[in-house]
């Protein structure tokens, strides 16, 4: 279910700005990745009425691309080997020990994170600032199995796709500011971002795959419940259940399009 609320407010805001909904198969942690995922995933927003604009991308099909990034930054001397092990820098900010050199082999690769304070106005929580540097450390952008990080993919795929304005759970927040280093690095221009709630559990946790949630019934339950549902948590009036029994899915869309323009339209959209 979180996954759709954060899939409804970018469709919604795409939708109501006349831009374009990309779909992203974010499957870069190939070691977790379930069989047949993305079907379900397409098979879900399209039961949902949410239609992605151009080609489906997938991570896994851009490894060279990824590579190609690794190594500019590494002729810059903006990522060094790191031989310290998950134990060793868990739960801590990150001390720079492996930046001069180190005498065993790297397990990961880092980037160096500039002693800066970033700041963004995102759309929803407001005013955010954060020095990564001071609050993290040097991020990894190659992991000790050799895949490369989200941290780093993520900025890669934006960049590439030309990506402008980013919706996504309010989880992703504070990693926003590191990500914008590596934007720095790049040359790229800074996209607009909107944070949005989270679905949470009885013991406060994102509902997510990740800490077992059921997933979305999407064959056998009127889709206009669980988006109406979504709604509700992003702040809006929900439909009653006498408007919802007499509403296409259409319909649906066409309303909740309206009640995102009255409250989160830019100012300088067309």
């Amino acid at each position: 279910m979180g996954s759709l609320l954060a899939a409804l407010a970018s469709y919604l805001d795409a939708r109501v700005h006349n831009g374009q909904w990309l779909l992203r198969i974010e499957d870069i942690d190939t070691p977790r990745v379930v069989s047949g995922a993305d079907s379900q995933i397409m098979q879900q927003l399209e039961f949902y009425g949410m239609h992605w604009d151009g080609s489906v991308v997938y991570q896994s099909n851009r490894i060279a691309r990824y590579g190609e990034i690794f190594e500019n930054l590494r002729a810059r001397d903006l990522v060094y080997g790191c031989s310290c092990t998950r134990r060793e820098t868990a739960d801590r900010r990150y001390d720079g020990k492996c930046r001069e050199g180190t005498s065993l082999p790297p397990r990961s690769w880092r980037l160096i994170m500039p002693d800066k304070l970033y700041s963004f106005e995102d759309r929803m929580a407001g005013h955010v600032q954060q020095n990564p540097f001071l609050e993290v450390g040097d991020i990894i952008v190659k992991r000790a199995d050799g895949l490369f990080a989200y941290q780093m993919v993520v900025v890669v795929d934006d960049m590439d796709q030309g990506v402008t304005d980013i919706v996504r759970g309010m989880d992703l927040l504070d990693s926003t500011c590191r990500q914008m280093a590596l934007m720095d690095y790049l040359n790229v221009a800074m996209p607009s971002y909107m944070h949005v709630p989270l679905i949470l559990d009885e013991h406060g946790r994102k509902l997510s795959k990740q800490n077992h949630a059921s997933a979305i019934e999407s064959t056998n339950s009127n889709p206009i419940v669980n988006l109406n549902y979504c709604l509700g948590i992003l702040g809006f009036e929900r439909f009653n259940s006498t408007e919802i029994s007499d509403m296409s899915l259409e319909d649906f869309w066409a309303k909740a399009c309206e009640l995102w323009a009255t409250k989160y339209r830019k100012q300088n959209a067309l």
